[in-house]
């Protein structure tokens, strides 16, 4: 690069004698006055584009021109000169970037599918119902409510914890050790959820091996929900599904109901089992218990002290278990405020007709759109990094953005709750206090889920947590009237949680 750029031309001896100059001709227009016009005409685009001379220097540099050559042709000092000149005859102009390609674009179908998966599993109830039939419980609740809330709640928790440890191992480029990752939490977690539903005592018989089947499909549902096999998940429930839409039409018989049930659950864990390392994880679990039975450098009679080095082959490697609890913390404590949403005023010993199931439904069926409108929030705010001229300018940029996709999200989840309150049957009214109350627990879930994206977990499971915990303290104190209380509480956490947002989003280095 720093070579001489006067070579002769191959071929060519020492004796060659230069050729003459031959008269002009009236084509030939002949050399520029001054060569640092075609140069500066030749460089235009990267010396308009140039914020310092040295960036037009280097791109001399690189260009072969050394300084004996700038000295012989331009007549300047060296490159920084002859750049120093360049900047100052060239005006600036910086092109707009062409378009990117946008890494947070999603599919809408494929949200939307995820959606419905979470809604599907609510459809057996309806085949189950017949065996679950007895006397109400304490609370006024139908029989067997309390054992399956139990197993549902505690799956829930556990589900959210181990999905983000599993995806975190993905992010890592490890599928193998995410697929080990939920080889021993998929059943550790059906066996949580199995051991909370029989704590709760009262319910009929057949509520705990539902509860017990609940637990296995969560578990499985997992597995298959991180290694992304939506569409097999949904061939599993296609059975349980279309059994729950003739039940609408004709009276099953129970053992077919039965059938139907044990149907999905069976193809649900089969195709879990299907996608999990099991002979890699039975083989990775024996060497690891030879390795803790063989001895350690450090453990014989004399005791070394070895380097550094060599005690990294025993440490711990990958994500840490202690990231993955808020999570669970933050699927406790959104667990509990839509079980409060449907059970709310039941629990406060109001009667069994204000269950407000249609609520949790739509809240559960609007995480779909909820999914892709974090994906265009993401888009926008990346949009707007390129476009802003100013750290003010990206803030309002980013709060159209938020506003824009957060106000789609609770038009869906209010049309959703419309919906499922005009086809449930006997469903309460949605009367003001139950929309507000329903759109401002959405505007919880979805603050969370977006404080979640960016990694700020635990400032949004701290928010849902203590909103649980004030809930549940007014449940069993008896303060104030239940749906006042949901109102107030959902308020709060909807505006801590959107303080914490224009925080931690407002700056233009989050969204990086």
């Amino acid at each position: 690069m720093s070579g001489s750029l006067w070579l002769r031309p191959p071929g060519a001896s020492s004796g060659t004698l230069p050729a003459v100059p031959r008269p002009r001709t009236g084509d030939d227009p002949g050399p520029a006055a001054d060569p640092l016009d075609e140069l500066a005409a030749r460089l235009g685009v990267f010396i308009a584009a140039a914020v310092h001379p040295d960036e037009i220097a280097a791109v001399l540099e690189s260009d072969g021109m050394n300084d004996e050559y700038i000295r012989l042709t331009y007549g300047r000092q060296d490159s920084f000169a002859l750049a120093e000149e360049l900047y100052a005859r060239v005006p600036r102009s910086f092109p707009e970037p062409g378009p990117a390609a946008d890494p947070w674009k999603v599919s809408l179908s494929a949200c939307l599918l995820r959606g419905v998966i979470f809604a599907l599993p609510g459809l057996a109830y309806l085949l189950g119902a017949p065996l679950l039939e007895g006397p109400q419980d304490r609370l006024g609740l139908p029989a067997g409510t309390l054992t399956l809330l139990a197993g549902a709640l505690i799956g829930w928790v556990w589900d959210q914890t181990l999905s983000h440890r599993a995806y975190s191992w993905l992010g890592l480029g490890d599928r193998a050790a995410a697929g080990r990752t939920l080889l021993v939490g998929a059943p550790a977690g059906a066996l949580l959820g199995t051991a909370a539903a029989l704590t709760v005592p009262g319910g009929p018989p057949f509520s705990y091996a539902f509860a017990a089947g609940q637990a296995c499909y969560v578990g499985a549902a997992t597995v298959l929900l991180v290694l992304g096999r939506e569409r097999v998940l949904l061939a599993a429930l296609a059975p349980m599904a279309a059994g729950a839409v003739l039940v609408l039409l004709v009276d099953l018989p129970v053992p077919l109901r039965v059938a139907l049930l044990l149907v999905s659950l069976l193809a649900a864990c089969a195709l879990a089992v299907r996608e999990l390392p099991v002979a890699d994880g039975v083989r990775a679990t024996a060497a690891r218990i030879r390795g803790l039975t063989a001895r350690r450098p450090g453990r014989g009679p004399v005791r070394w002290r070895m380097l550094r080095g060599a005690e990294e082959e025993y440490a711990v490697r990958g994500p840490r278990l202690g990231d993955s609890v808020p999570f669970g913390v933050f699927g406790l404590g959104t667990g509990l405020l839509v079980l409060y949403a449907a059970l709310g005023e039941v629990l406060a010993g109001g009667p069994a007709e204000a269950v407000a199931a249609p609520s949790a439904v739509a809240l559960t069926l609007s995480m779909g759109p909820a999914e892709w409108l974090l994906h265009r929030f993401r888009s926008g705010t990346l949009s707007g990094l390129r476009g802003a001229r100013s750290p003010r300018a990206f803030r309002r940029r980013m709060l159209r953005t938020l506003a824009r996709c957060l106000t789609l999200y609770l038009a869906v989840l209010l049309a959703l709750g419309l919906t499922g309150t005009l086809l449930w049957p006997g469903a309460p009214g949605l009367t003001g206090v139950r929309v507000a109350t329903l759109l401002l627990l959405g505007a919880v879930m979805w603050s969370g889920l977006l404080l979640q994206s960016f990694g700020a977990v635990r400032p949004a499971a701290v928010v849902c947590a203590s909103a649980a915990v004030a809930q549940s303290l007014a449940l069993l104190t008896g303060i104030g009237q239940p749906r006042v209380v949901q109102l107030a509480v959902a308020g709060t956490a909807a505006a801590a949680l959107a303080v914490l947002v224009c925080l931690f989003l407002g700056r233009a280095t989050a969204h990086r």
